[in-house]
């Protein structure tokens, strides 16, 4: 039990620390500012700080919440016989959601703790570091802030009605499944669940919707930024519901791309004949894509915004460029986190998916594939995942970056106005490499794992 939800522990304790260490690094860059000659005399700068830090905190929580969630569903997909046992032995499915809700609870309190703590440590030797180096001012910084205690409820609560979410697929799960395997809707089955489609449409289309509402309010004033997270979220949200729609699209195109031989042809068919299934895998992938790829087209074109308003107005920007400096810094640094959470996230998941289809390739190696097929089919499915997730998530992060930039620097003094979005191609191809990189690494130890046990133990697996 704990073992399984060790993913879920760490995306937890990630999300924790990403909030503790987002607020206090904030409130000592508020005080740097505060006690600088030219910056000091302005509060919008602060206030400015503030809501980023709200706002990031705001999508690292959020990204935590769609992770875990994800997680939860795919342990559940995994446990389909031991949940229908105990249903055929007279447990009901209300009560089995409990039990996974109350994990996920313990899973939250845990992760918050052990993430507070370590967040708070974080900021403490980065304040140090920074003092002796020379880039932070000399001077006392208070870091323990009553503010801190928001990340450890936020995340104690998503992290609870993540696992409540994650878990609903119980209640779909039947005793009599308890004499066989489930092994996930089809196609069919996922575009018959015409409630959840309507709803991710209405999510994904008011989303951006909003998302432009507020990138115009960016043009007269930055609280547009508030505006344009909550599309961002609610557009995301969409993307996340319907993921079982839209990622088979994408996986078909993408399996023409790997040629006509029997591994191509079965790894192609395998990552659209159960969409569910290939939505956990690929979502994390998405989530991480997007978020590296958002930040790092929102610091570009934070840059661009201010070196144009420097340019514009030099005597009014004059003494902000080191603080500008630390602050980009500062938060290229802590969008890391996000990234890894997802990370964390979506090699457990295809980890754990690959474990659990043990029956699926013994059936395949009774059939006469030899175990070198089955780990090429494995590592070709997961390719496909890969280029389908990152191509989805490169669209999406540019939207976002740019729409948040836009949004929070449209109306500064001297700047561009409405921009084109600034694209880092050296850092976003860097990105394609270590994502297929993550992808192939997470799938070749558990193909091994699987393939390791004989086709007769493996269709005798539980």
């Amino acid at each position: 039990m704990i073992r399984s939800h060790g993913s879920s522990l760490l995306v937890a304790a990630l999300s924790a620390a990403f909030g503790t260490a987002l607020l206090a690094t904030t409130g000592v860059l508020s005080q740097i500012i505060a006690a600088d000659d030219v910056t000091g005399s302005s509060a919008t700068v602060v206030v400015l700080l503030g809501v980023l830090a709200f706002v990031f905190m705001a999508i690292s929580i959020y990204v935590g919440a769609v992770v875990t969630s994800n997680t939860f569903s795919t342990i559940i997909a995994g446990r389909t016989r031991t949940i229908a046992l105990y249903r055929l032995l007279g447990a009901s499915a209300s009560d089995q959601r409990k039990s996974v809700a109350r994990e996920g609870l313990m899973v939250g309190i845990g992760g918050a703790v052990s993430g507070t703590v370590v967040g708070t440590v974080l900021v403490y030797a980065l304040v140090s570091i920074g003092q002796a180096s020379g880039f932070i001012p000399r001077g006392e910084y208070s870091i323990v802030e009553p503010v801190l205690v928001l990340p450890v409820i936020a995340v104690v609560l998503t992290t609870w009605l993540a696992s409540w979410i994650g878990s609903r697929s119980v209640l779909a799960v039947s005793p009599i499944e308890g004499a066989g395997v489930a092994v996930g809707r089809s196609s069919r089955e996922a575009a018959g669940k015409r409630g959840r489609n309507a709803t991710a449409a209405v999510f994904f289309f008011t989303g951006f919707g909003i998302l432009a509402i507020g990138v115009l309010m960016g043009l007269v004033s930055p609280m547009g930024i508030l505006v344009a997270v909550l599309g961002g979220i609610f557009s995301f949200t969409g993307v996340v519901l319907g993921a079982a729609l839209v990622m088979p699209v994408a996986l078909r195109l993408v399996g023409r791309l790997f040629g006509v031989s029997a591994t191509a042809k079965l790894a192609a068919q395998n990552a659209v004949r159960y969409p569910e299934r290939s939505a956990r895998n690929t979502i994390g992938l998405v989530i991480g894509v997007t978020l590296v790829t958002m930040f790092a087209v929102a610091v570009e074109c934070f840059q661009v915004f201010i070196h144009s308003a420097q340019a514009s107005q030099p005597e009014v920007y004059e003494g902000t460029g080191e603080v500008l400096t630390v602050v980009v810094a500062v938060f290229s640094v802590l969008m890391g986190f996000s990234a890894v959470i997802a990370a964390v996230g979506m090699v457990n998941n295809l980890s754990m998916s690959v474990l659990q289809r043990t029956k699926e390739l013994g059936l395949l190696r009774a059939l006469g594939f030899t175990t070198a097929q089955v780990r090429r089919m494995i590592v070709t499915e997961s390719a496909q995942l890969t280029i389908a997730a990152v191509g989805v998530g490169l669209v999406l992060g540019i939207t976002y970056g740019w729409a948040g930039a836009q949004s929070l620097l449209g109306s500064i003094n001297g700047g561009p106005g409405l921009a084109v979005p600034a694209v880092p191609l050296t850092l976003l191809g860097m990105l394609v490499v270590a994502s297929a990189l993550l992808v192939v690494i997470a799938s070749i130890a558990p193909s091994r794992r699987a393939t390791r046990v004989t086709p007769i133990a493996a269709l005798a697996a539980e």
